[in-house]
């Protein structure tokens, strides 16, 4: 039993978990860790808003060749 104990004490897992009792992280984050998912969540959000403006310019974009959008422009007339 202690030699593999031993063994993976030893271990890359080891030495991981002794390095997270050291540093006293209770949950295993690292500050690093914390601000990266912060940019990433602020990246998600601003590409999700692009994406919602792309779509409504798309939308409104295909109304027109389509001729189906408000205040439709067929029915005026010649220099109207």
């Amino acid at each position: 039993m202690i030699p593999i104990l031993a063994i993976v004490l030893d271990s890359s897992v080891g030495q991981a978990w002794a390095n997270r009792i050291a540093r006293g992280d209770e949950d295993g984050k690292s500050p690093e860790i914390d601000t990266r998912v912060q940019e990433l969540e602020a990246e998600v959000k601003y590409l999700t808003e692009s994406m919602e403006s792309l779509r409504e310019e798309t939308d409104f974009v295909r109304r027109l060749v389509e001729g189906t959008g408000e205040g439709d422009a067929s029915r005026l007339g010649p220099g109207e």
